[in-house]
């Protein structure tokens, strides 16, 4: 079947081309073709289901990513419409920020969001309605700490979603004198071993840890 054929922007099946399908009206016609009897649309089918339903996984995922703040981090908050209320503010080391006519706030462990709405709040008693904005311009205390026997040990810097392969990486590798079956993360007052042979063969993944801001990864 040729698509290229369906130019313009619709066609006797019902749906716009132009470069892009519509998931929908596609799906509905190779439907319809299936019950005709075509045997390689019967095949193709799945796929095209799974096609149709990938925007939204990738929405879901891009929800769970959000960011939330930590102490350290920079961002740049601005209220729409009043000049005197735009400032870049850094997270301090008790997770809160400052900011004019509003005082103290509170964002360690919050996203952008959340933040946006708490100062939005505050700032109700002196503003009807603002309309507040937060945008993270460094995520300096996205950090995480290499302690041990690793090459560079030191802080390292998280740009995203970060497990503990990655970060031994980040850190140099290592030492040759490292116990690697006694690998730990200390996360708050939880330790969380980490069984790196079975990470290195690739038999057992299940202790390749999603690393968090403030974790310490220890190798003695």
């Amino acid at each position: 079947m040729d698509f290229g054929s369906m130019g313009g922007s619709s066609d006797k099946f019902g749906f716009k081309i132009n470069g892009v399908l519509k998931s929908a009206s596609v799906l509905g016609y190779f439907k319809s073709s299936l019950q005709e009897g075509m045997p390689m649309l019967r095949l193709l089918f799945p796929a095209l289901c799974a096609l149709a339903v990938w925007p939204s996984i990738t929405s879901a995922n891009e929800k769970d990513a959000t960011y939330l703040l930590n102490p350290g981090d920079v961002i740049f908050v601005s209220v729409w419409r009043e000049d005197a209320l735009k400032e870049e503010v850094h997270v301090l080391p008790d997770g809160s920020i400052t900011f004019p006519l509003v005082g103290r706030v509170a964002v360690a462990g919050l996203d952008s969001t959340a933040v946006e709405k708490v100062i939005a709040t505050k700032l109700e008693a002196f503003i009807p309605e603002p309309n507040v904005s937060v945008v993270v311009r460094d995520p300096k205390g996205n950090l995480v700490y290499a302690q041990g026997k690793v090459l560079k040990p030191g802080t390292v810097q998280l740009a995203g979603p970060t497990a503990v392969l990655q970060v031994l990486s980040m850190a140099g590798g290592l030492d040759k004198f490292a116990d690697k079956d006694a690998i730990k993360i200390v996360r708050n007052k939880k330790v969380l071993p980490v069984n790196y042979s079975d990470l290195i063969s690739g038999r057992d993944m299940s202790t390749n840890y999603e690393l968090q801001a403030g974790d310490t990864l220890v190798v003695p």
